[in-house]
């Protein structure tokens, strides 16, 4: 086990270096630049995602599709995800996380209009979308197309299976002293029994499950930054100051090289809001949206809250719980966020059991049917069974990994789904501006038409009306 650790260490420690950080962050700046700061739309955004869709084609809601994106990422990189980043990169690990949101908020815009832009309609109606029919489609690509479903596939066994049932099962062990094997079959079961009504009742669970789960955290982090309001705003300046300039809180993280922080931080924010990665596309593809836009900007929005919000709450509770106490430095990021919750009087554990169990369980639902959509696009609808009772067992067999090994399998899955993702989003640049100028520059996303742009289109209309009048004149005469 410690050699199989070693290697899938340095396979990550390659696969995260320089050129993947560059194209990752670079992506992010590009888009932004490119399409005139789509984040500055975010209230509006937010607005589209509870609004109703009339005479539109998809397989569920608008906020269905979010709810379900949202269950897959806001999961244990919202937690564990956070401490180890700040375990091993330090606290200027959270400045990076945070920065990656901010500026991802444009590739996952992005992202979802390419997923309905490109989305195909099946025999049975139902709507298929993402990156692999993007660069199919987009860009003629098929093998590219197929190299993303194969990481996919793979990678839902990581970030989306065994990383959730590991953090559970450790902190139930730990915390509870539950056998890990019966929290992986408790999991496995309930996993199991959604994942058959697909799509429609993955989206409806998570639908309830989200805000629920959300919130319920966000309190007991409130609680936590209101009893450590003293060191809020130092820990604030360190977790600046160590972006730039890496040190410890209380000297004991191995993290104290730039590029250890910088590479920890957007790791880890890749992996909570999966900005890049390509796989809430797939998701955003099956939504009911007039146009890819609308889709667009409600698939912006859950990078807002996933790392925006949750993961900035998050590193400001471990890092002012670690400036408050010194001494809780921990090697893991569950220790970490045990000790942090573990402030929270009586019921501190609980929360962050309950919290931990409801994200992971969540992300599972999200990463299955993430999953099966890849599989399905290598093999068709035959092989979904197959994938499925594979994917129930790995949440078993996740249980009772190491938890390094896992995380590491989890990042490298999580670069490998990203190049070929970047690369249609940066070849399809143009395609993303013509549609963000049609519907968002020249017309607002609730389609309503400005003054100035109402005249034109009028004039249009009626240039168009005199040229069939003229040709209808002319058949007449004929």
């Amino acid at each position: 086990m410690e050699q199989f650790v070693e290697i899938t260490e340095m396979i990550s420690g390659a696969l995260w270096g320089y050129p993947l950080i560059v194209l990752l962050v670079g992506t992010h700046i590009f888009l932004t630049i490119r399409l005139r700061i789509p984040q500055r739309h975010i209230i509006k955004a937010i607005k589209l995602t509870f609004a109703k869709e009339q005479g539109t084609q998809g397989d569920v809601s608008a906020f269905g599709a979010l709810a379900t994106a949202l269950a897959a990422t806001i999961g244990t990189g919202n937690l564990v995800g956070v401490g180890t980043a700040i375990a091993l990169g330090g606290p200027g690990a959270v400045f990076w996380c945070w920065l990656t949101g901010v500026l991802g908020m444009a590739t996952k815009y992005s992202e979802g209009l390419l997923a309905v832009k490109f989305r195909v309609k099946t025999e049975n109606g139902e709507m298929l979308g993402g990156p692999m029919y993007a660069l199919e489609r987009g860009l003629g690509m098929k093998w590219l197309a197929i190299l993303f479903s194969v990481f996919t596939a793979i990678a839902a066994f990581g970030i989306g299976n065994m990383v959730q049932a590991n953090a559970v099962a450790d902190l139930l062990y730990t915390d509870f002293n539950q056998p890990t094997y019966v929290t992986g079959i408790i999991i496995t079961t309930l996993v199991g029994l959604v994942m058959l009504g697909g799509v429609k009742s993955i989206s409806k669970v998570c639908s309830l499950l989200v805000p629920f789960m959300a919130l319920f955290y966000i309190l007991g982090c409130i609680y936590i930054i209101c009893c450590n309001h003293a060191h809020i705003w130092a820990a604030i300046s360190l977790i600046v100051r160590s972006a730039f300039n890496p040190e410890a809180a209380g000297g004991g993280f191995v993290g104290g090289v730039l590029i250890t922080t910088i590479r920890y931080g957007v790791a880890r924010g890749l992996f909570s809001n999966e900005s890049g990665m390509g796989s809430a596309p797939i998701v955003a593809a099956a939504a009911k949206a007039k146009n890819p836009v609308r889709q667009a900007l409600v698939s912006m929005t859950g990078t807002f809250w996933d790392t925006v919000i949750i993961c900035a709450m998050t590193g400001i509770v471990l890092v002012s719980c670690l400036v408050a106490y010194p001494g809780m430095e921990c090697s893991q990021g569950t220790g970490m966020m045990r000790a942090a919750f573990g402030t929270i009087p009586v019921v501190g554990s609980i929360v962050l059991a309950v919290g931990l169990f409801t994200f992971a369980f969540s992300t599972l639902l999200g990463w299955s049917y993430y999953g099966e959509k890849a599989i399905e696009y290598l093999g068709g609808k035959k092989v979904i069974l197959l994938y499925r009772i594979l994917f129930v067992i790995g949440v078993f067999v996740g249980s009772i990994l190491s938890l390094k090994a896992v995380w590491n399998i989890a990042d490298s899955m999580n670069a490998l789904m990203a190049i070929p993702n970047l690369i249609s989003l940066l070849l399809l640049s143009n395609v993303l501006v013509k549609e963000t100028r049609k519907y968002l520059w020249k017309k607002n996303k609730l389609g309503v038409w400005n003054k100035h742009d109402l005249e034109i289109e009028k004039l249009e209309h009626e240039r168009k009306l005199k040229q069939a009048r003229r040709r209808q004149a002319r058949l007449e005469k004929q």
